[in-house]
C-alpha cells in the first residue's frame, strides 16, 4: 500500500473515532480524554483568589485521571471486539500509537468531552501524520489527502488558537504566582469568628441577678501549615480575641462558657496577637504518628474526641466548651509529646504528655516538675458508623479550666480559689489559696450514626481529685469525686447540604462526694441544655444561632436558671 493510502487510512480511522462523536451535540463530544497520546488534555483549572489551591472545572477530567500509553487495544478493559469503533481504535492504537488509556486500563469511550479537548486530540493525531510525512522518502501524499487535512485544520483553527491562548495564559499565571508566592512549602488558612452574645436572664454563682448586656466580639486564627516531605506538618498559629468568658465578669462560674471566648475568669482580652498552637507532626512508621507540641497543645491534636460534627473547637459545631467534648480532655494542655498508633482501621491508641509551663526553669515549673496532663486512649471502631473511646487522664495542678471552661467552682477548686475574685459565699473565705492537687480521670465516649442525617453520641466522665497539702489555707487534705455526662444529637445537612443542627443535654463537672469538710460537695444538680443551628451561607461562611440554658447555676438551686444566647458567624479561608 502506498504511503498516501496509509495516511489516508490513518486519517479516516482518526476522524471516525473523533468526529462521529459530534452527533451527540455541538457543545460536547462523546469522546474520552484518553485520545491524547502525545499531548496532555487541558487541565481546565482556575486559581482561587488568595489561595494556592485550584478549582477543578466540571468539563475537564479529574486530576487523577492521567492518561497512560497503550500498545494493544486488548489492554483497554472496557473496549470489546463488538464495539462499533473497535477496528478504528485497534488501528490507531497498534499501528499509529495515537490513542492512550487511563491508568486503570480503561478507555471510557462514552465520557463527554469539550471541543477544546477534541481539538487537542485531533492535533495530536495530525502531528503523527506530519511525522509520517517528514520521514517519507518516496510516494508522498496526494494533493487531495493534504487538502482534506488542511480543511480539518482550518475547521478547528479557532479552537486550536483559543486552546493555545489558554495554555499560554495558565503558564503566565503560574510563572507570576511562583515569583510572588509566600512559600513553596507553606499554606495559609484562617478562621474569623464574629459573635454577638448575651445572658438573657438568670443569677450568677453568688445568687445575684445578671443584667442583660449584649456583647460583640471576635476570635481570629491564622494557620501557617508547612510540609517539608509531603507527609509531615509544621503548624504555626497566630490568634487574637477580644471575647471575654462570662465566668470572669458575669456568671462567676465556668459553667456555660463559650469555646470561642477567652480564658476562664479572664476579662482582659484585647485582640493582642500571639502564638497559639505550635506543633510538628511526622510519621514514625506507616502506622505511627508523632506530634511534638511546642505551645498551646491540646489532647484533640492527637486524640479522637469521639464527638463528630459538634467538636469544631469553637469555630463550628457546639458553642460551649462543655458541648464540644468530654471535659476530662481539658486536663491535658501545654507543651510536650503525643503519639498516635493505628493497630488497624478499627483500633487506635493515643498517648500524650503535656506540661503547662515547660519553658519556666523555676521551682514547681518546667517540663517534669510542674503542672501537667497525661492521657491514654483506646479508640475502637467496630463499624464505620460506631466509634467508642476509652480514656484515662492523670494530671497534676490542673482542672477543667486548663484548656477549657466547664464545671462548678468546686469541681475546679484550685483555679477557682486562685483566679476567681467572685467566689460563692461558702468558698470566699479560702480565696487566694494555692492548693497542690492531683487527679485521675476516666472517660467513655461513644458516637453512633443512625442515618446519614442523624448521629447519637455522648460521654461519661469520672475524676478523683486529691488535695495534697493545705499550704496554710485552712483546707484539709482529702479527695473530691467529680462526675460529668452528656447526650448529644447531631443532624447533619438539616434543611440544606452543609447545615448542622445540634442538641446537648448533660451535667457539667460537679462534686458528688467530698472528704474535705471545708469544701463539701455541690448542693444541687445543675443541668446544661444547649441547642444550635449552623446555617451554611457559602463554602466559606456559616451563621450559627444558639442558646444555652443552665439550671441552678454553679449547682445551687437558690440561683435562678441562666439563659445565654449567641449568634456566631464564622468565616474560613
Amino acid at each position: 500500500m502506498s504511503k498516501a493510502k496509509v495516511l489516508w487510512s490513518f486519517l479516516q480511522q482518526a476522524t471516525l473515532v473523533v468526529l462521529v462523536a459530534s452527533t451527540v451535540g455541538s457543545n460536547t463530544l462523546a469522546m474520552p480524554a484518553a485520545v491524547y497520546a502525545n499531548a496532555s488534555p487541558p487541565n481546565n483549572t482556575t486559581l482561587k483568589s488568595g489561595s494556592n489551591q485550584t478549582e477543578q472545572s466540571l468539563d475537564s477530567p479529574a486530576t487523577n485521571d492521567a492518561v497512560a500509553q497503550v500498545t494493544s487495544v486488548s489492554q483497554l478493559s472496557d473496549v470489546q471486539p463488538t464495539d462499533w469503533a473497535f477496528q478504528a481504535l485497534q488501528s490507531l492504537v497498534e499501528r499509529y500509537g495515537c490513542i492512550a488509556g487511563y491508568p486503570n486500563s480503561t478507555y471510557r469511550g462514552n465520557r463527554a468531552m469539550t471541543r477544546y479537548e477534541f481539538a487537542a486530540g485531533l492535533n495530536a493525531c495530525l502531528e503523527r501524520v506530519n511525522e509520517l510525512i517528514a520521514t517519507s522518502t518516496n510516494d508522498l501524499v496526494k494533493k487531495q489527502d493534504l487538502a482534506t487535512l488542511q480543511k480539518l485544520q482550518e475547521e478547528f483553527t479557532t479552537e486550536l488558537a483559543t486552546l493555545r491562548g489558554r495554555v499560554d495564559a495558565v503558564e503566565s499565571r503560574a510563572t507570576e504566582l511562583q515569583a510572588h508566592q509566600f512559600s513553596t512549602t507553606t499554606k495559609l488558612n484562617g478562621e474569623a469568628i464574629f459573635a454577638v452574645a448575651g445572658i438573657v436572664s438568670g443569677d450568677n454563682a453568688r445568687g445575684e441577678k445578671i443584667n442583660l448586656n449584649p456583647i460583640l466580639g471576635d476570635r481570629i486564627r491564622l494557620n501557617f501549615d508547612t510540609s517539608f516531605t509531603g507527609k509531615d506538618l509544621l503548624r504555626t498559629r497566630l490568634q487574637a480575641t477580644n471575647l471575654n468568658a462570662f465566668s470572669g465578669n458575669s456568671t462567676f462560674t465556668p459553667e456555660g462558657d463559650f469555646r470561642f471566648a477567652g480564658g476562664t475568669f479572664a476579662n482582659d482580652n484585647n485582640n493582642s496577637v500571639g502564638i497559639d498552637a505550635l506543633l510538628y507532626q511526622f510519621p514514625l512508621t506507616q502506622k505511627t504518628n508523632v506530634i511534638v507540641e511546642a505551645n498551646a497543645g491540646a489532647a484533640d491534636d492527637f486524640t479522637n474526641t469521639v464527638n463528630p460534627y459538634l467538636d469544631g473547637d469553637g469555630g463550628s459545631g457546639a458553642l460551649s466548651h462543655f458541648g464540644t467534648r468530654n471535659p476530662i480532655y481539658y486536663l491535658v494542655n501545654g507543651a510536650g509529646l503525643g503519639i498516635q498508633h493505628q493497630f488497624s482501621k478499627n483500633l487506635e491508641l493515643s498517648l500524650g504528655y503535656l506540661a503547662n509551663d515547660p519553658a519556666n526553669p523555676q521551682n514547681q515549673s518546667g517540663l517534669f516538675n510542674g503542672a501537667y496532663g497525661a492521657i491514654a486512649q483506646l479508640t475502637i471502631k467496630p463499624t464505620e458508623k460506631f466509634t467508642l473511646g476509652l480514656t484515662y487522664v492523670n494530671s497534676y495542678n490542673n482542672d477543667f479550666t486548663a484548656n477549657g471552661s466547664t464545671g462548678s467552682n468546686r469541681a475546679n477548686l484550685r483555679s477557682a480559689l486562685l483566679n476567681n475574685p467572685n467566689l460563692p459565699n461558702d468558698l470566699a473565705p479560702f480565696s487566694g489559696s494555692d492548693l497542690p492537687v492531683s487527679s485521675n480521670s476516666y472517660g467513655a465516649e461513644a458516637s453512633l450514626q443512625l442515618s446519614d442525617k442523624f448521629i447519637l453520641g455522648g460521654w461519661a466522665g469520672y475524676t478523683n481529685t486529691r488535695i495534697l497539702a493545705s499550704n496554710g489555707s485552712g483546707i484539709n487534705r482529702g479527695s473530691l469525686d467529680i462526675w460529668n455526662w452528656a447526650v448529644t444529637l447531631g443532624f447533619p445537612d438539616l434543611g440544606k447540604k452543609g447545615n448542622l443542627a445540634g442538641i446537648v443535654v448533660g451535667m457539667e463537672p460537679y462534686v458528688t462526694n467530698s472528704s474535705v469538710a471545708q469544701i463539701g460537695k455541690d448542693k444541687n444538680n445543675s443541668y446544661h441544655l444547649e441547642a444550635f443551628y449552623q446555617y451554611k451561607v457559602s463554602d466559606n461562611i456559616t451563621i450559627t444561632p444558639g442558646i444555652i440554658w443552665l439550671t441552678s447555676p454553679d449547682n445551687n438551686s437558690n440561683n435562678n436558671d441562666a439563659v445565654i444566647g449567641a449568634l456566631r458567624t464564622t468565616f474560613t479561608f
